[in-house]
């Protein structure tokens, strides 16, 4: 027998599936086939091509895509390119290289990387979101947005590089500097395109409960949506027809409120300018607060700052005093209503502020159990610190004595009365900013007109291409590139056909990859963004797997564009309001040592060199044995090492299948084999690659004990086995003179028959704690339980010089035994 030579054997079978299209999905009605669509992120493909992180996700759900075929699943299971982005457009103003040049080669080099390590896509649906026939449809959707109302332009701060001359998302600002060029960051007011997810916001949580999403995935999509329940409070200017609305979720505290807070950017600031005595000095501060980047302002160890505006008042609806009104910039415009009333009894940041400046401080909520009395008024001194829970009410008028959960309702309903107050249900979720001054990116199909404002391009003329452009860099004005290309710029304006100027900001990074699933079911398609009848029977996807870190932008955002493109009806309403039936998240694979993998670390394990070594079933195999799916985990080849070594004993398995096409009963082998189609099946169900693989390699050191194997049991193994290391098994298969490819062949079934258990674990407890654990029969009786369990050395140390007082048995489970604890 000639040693296993990977490299040989599996650039063999990967021409043979490739040639029999062996993974290619059939559109409806497929024969008749039910549909199964697996989909896994498609990544951005990056000059320095793939790494072994990406390929945990796409080997794990290669294993669920080769499975489910095996089961008779016409199975979609795609891949493509999300290749607009910041890292080309920094290579282009590096290099001078087109961004479409770079993208193509690290494409074409992503490309070849898959095939090698044998991932069973379906390469005739391929996608890229640079190619103008994609993001036609892209611009498409932006186009219905606008027409539904829920895209817009508006004035807003932005983080502004002052190096770049480039507004930067929030992620962008590394400790309030560019992340692109290390340049200082601040604040800047420019127009910018919103897309009003806000108005989806409820939807999207309520959508959780309709999917097989991980809980973990479930919260974090719901706090970052940050719902709150709670009431609207308007606060009067005194002596003049001006109200600050407050938002709050505790209006059992209203009576403890001794001043309000503007956020700088507050519209109420200038239109009291004529009131307040000293608005240069707020000006000037306003002025230092609009640079900050939110980061900067929000900031828990910075010590807050404010400025009271002198010569105005606010008037508290619960005991109408007049309260001091200040402006202060962790008070922010996007959140809540842009002002808020300060309780500084009741939350540390306002106490920490009340002391700062002074201000009275009122306790009106008293906890319950204590037995120090209430404060009264103090300025500053008295309480440690605030307490933020909820309790009995005190100096609260007629609401003191009651408990805050039922003075919360009598509180909204008695402001309700007098109009000053309403139940209101509140989002932490802001409008999405869609545009970017950047090159490299979707053009918005927009043309301003100064007859007729913003109009959209027709949708006969799209795609508006992206043209190409001498300099990558922005305008000094902060503008995109394309601004520059005149000819380009002026345009017809598709209202009146007078002059136009195009919009030259581009879309974000995420309007491609919003709706790219939908795309991969009918990929070339030019009238449509894909037919609804190939759209009805591939969705809803029914496994997605990617990254914890893309939970609350791309998978939010991307629910939020496929509800909107299902209430226009671009998707069928059968499919139902979620696109994705299943969710997923796979671990960080980390450098040796569990040091994150970086380039400057140089600890990047590239993929290509360990198929090199080793070969792609082994880095395949490694990949789903090196531990737990969903959990971080550091790279070791020393484990690498071993798996190459299992599939070497796999190797070496097919000398003992000769003459032996005949089965010999063995009830102990039969039970093993069947224990491992069940065990394998159920894993890759649950996520448990690993310990599916740690069932195969007990099977293959049974087998290897075999003087003879029978080609049934080698079979069924090979079986199981192929969705892990495809191409040996191949070889194998075919070695055996089995008919047809292993890859084709029918998923096994365990027959209960085999797997009648003669074995259980019974635990051993001691006053209720567990002290060992040990095999026994199936039936044991709590006479012969005792026996086992007082023959256990782990047991019989902690029985050293105690009476036992009584037995608890629950059969085929525990033994507890009770002792005296003396």
């Amino acid at each position: 027998m000639e040693d296993y030579n990977p490299e040989k054997i599996e650039e063999k079978w990967q021409k043979i599936w490739e040639e029999k299209k062996l993974f290619k999905a059939q559109n409806p009605p497929a024969g008749g086939k039910p549909k199964y669509y697996v989909l896994v992120e498609f990544p951005y493909p990056s000059g320095e091509g793939l790494h072994v992180g990406h390929c945990r996700s796409y080997v794990g759900l290669d294993v669920v895509a080769r499975k489910r075929r095996m089961q008779g699943f016409n199975v979609l299971f795609p891949m493509g390119w999300d290749a607009f982005g910041l890292p080309t457009e920094n290579y282009a103003i590096k290099t001078g290289i087109h961004p479409a040049i770079a993208t193509k080669k690290n494409t074409e080099n992503f490309k070849i990387q898959e095939k090698k390590i044998g991932l069973s896509f379906d390469w005739s649906r391929e996608i890229n979101t640079t190619d103008p026939l994609y993001y036609k449809w892209t611009q498409w959707i932006f186009i219905q947005l606008l027409k539904k109302g829920l895209a817009y332009k508006t004035k807003m701060p932005v983080n502004w590089c002052t190096s770049c001359k480039i507004g930067l998302a929030n992620e962008e600002v590394v400790d309030e500097k560019c992340e692109r060029c290390g340049g200082k960051v601040v604040q800047k007011e420019k127009e910018q395109w919103m897309l009003k997810i806000t108005e989806y916001a409820q939807r999207l949580i309520d959508g959780l409960d309709k999917v097989d999403f991980p809980e973990r995935v479930k919260i974090s999509q719901r706090e970052w949506i940050g719902r709150s329940q709670g009431t609207e409070i308007i606060f009067k200017v005194h002596e003049t027809d001006f109200k600050i609305p407050v938002f709050t979720t505790r209006p059992d505290t209203l009576f403890g409120c001794t001043y309000v807070v503007l956020a700088p950017e507050h519209s109420l600031i200038e239109k009291l300018k004529n009131k307040i005595l000293n608005y240069k000095q707020i000006e000037r501060y306003i002025a230092l607060a609009k640079k900050k980047v939110e980061k900067e302002r929000l900031a828990e160890e910075k010590e807050k700052t404010g400025i009271e505006l002198k010569g105005v008042k606010a008037t508290n609806p619960a005991n109408n005093r007049k309260i001091p009104i200040f402006v202060a910039d962790y008070v922010l415009p996007q959140y809540g209503t842009g002002a808020i009333m300060a309780v500084p009894a009741h939350d540390q940041r306002d106490f920490l502020f009340s002391q700062k400046y002074n201000l009275p401080i009122i306790e009106v909520i008293h906890p319950i159990g204590t037995r120090r009395k209430p404060q009264i008024r103090f300025s500053g001194t008295g309480l440690k610190s605030s307490f933020k829970g909820e309790g009995i009410l005190v100096n609260s008028g007629r609401f003191s004595g009651m408990k805050s959960e039922d003075a919360k309702t009598r509180i909204i309903e008695w402001l309700e009365t007098r109009g000053f107050g309403k139940k209101k249900i509140n989002y932490k979720l802001r409008d999405w900013i869609f545009s970017r001054q950047r090159y490299w990116g979707e053009p918005i199909p927009m043309v301003y007109c100064k007859k007729c404002s913003w109009q959209p391009v027709a949708e006969k003329d799209l795609p508006v291409e992206l043209p190409k452009v001498k300099s990558y860099k922005p305008t000094e004005q902060g503008e995109s590139p394309l601004a520059k290309i005149s000819s380009w710029v002026k345009t017809t304006c598709p209202e009146c056909g007078g002059v136009g100027l195009r919009e030259t900001d581009v879309m974000p990074n995420w309007a491609g990859s919003n709706w790219y699933y939908l795309r991969y079911t009918d990929p070339s398609n030019s009238k449509k963004l894909a037919d609804s009848k190939k759209l009805e029977y591939f969705m809803p996807i029914d496994w997605y797997n990617g990254g914890m870190e893309h939970t609350t932008l791309h998978l939010l955002y991307s629910r939020f564009i496929y509800k909107f493109l299902w209430d226009i009806k671009a998707v069928p309403k059968s499919i139902g309001p979620e696109p994705y039936k299943k969710r997923t998240s796979h671990g960080i694979i980390l450098g040796q040592g569990g040091i994150k993998m970086s380039k400057s670390k140089g600890n990047v394990i590239n993929p290509d060199q360990v198929i090199k070594d080793f070969g792609a079933d082994t880095l395949r195999v490694y990949e789903m044995f090196i531990g737990p799916f969903e959990q971080m985990i550091p790279w070791d080849t020393k484990g690498v090492k071993g798996v190459r070594r299992f599939l070497e004993k796999v190797w070496g398995l097919q000398e003992k299948t000769v003459n032996s096409e005949q089965r010999t009963v063995n009830k102990e082998l039969d039970g093993l084999i069947h224990k491992t189609i069940k065990k394998v099946d159920e894993d890759i169900e649950n996520l448990k690659f690993n310990t599916a693989v740690s069932a195969l390699m007990i099977l293959v050191n049974r087998l290897e004990k075999q003087k003879r194997i029978s080609l049934i049991y080698y079979s069924q193994f090979l079986i199981l086995l192929s969705p892990f290391a495809p191409h040996i098994v191949e070889e194998l298969w075919q070695r055996a003179g089995f008919e047809g490819l292993c890859s084709e062949q029918k998923w096994p079934k365990f027959e209960k028959k085999f797997i009648k258990e003669n074995k259980v674990n019974l635990i051993i407890q001691i006053n209720g704690k567990v002290r060992d654990r040990v095999e026994v029969n199936v039936g044991i009786s709590e006479k012969e339980a005792k026996l086992v369990a007082l023959k256990s050395e782990k047991v019989k140390k902690w029985l050293i010089k105690k009476e036992i007082k009584k037995i608890v048995f629950v059969p085929g489970k525990l033994i507890n035994f009770v002792v005296d604890k003396k």
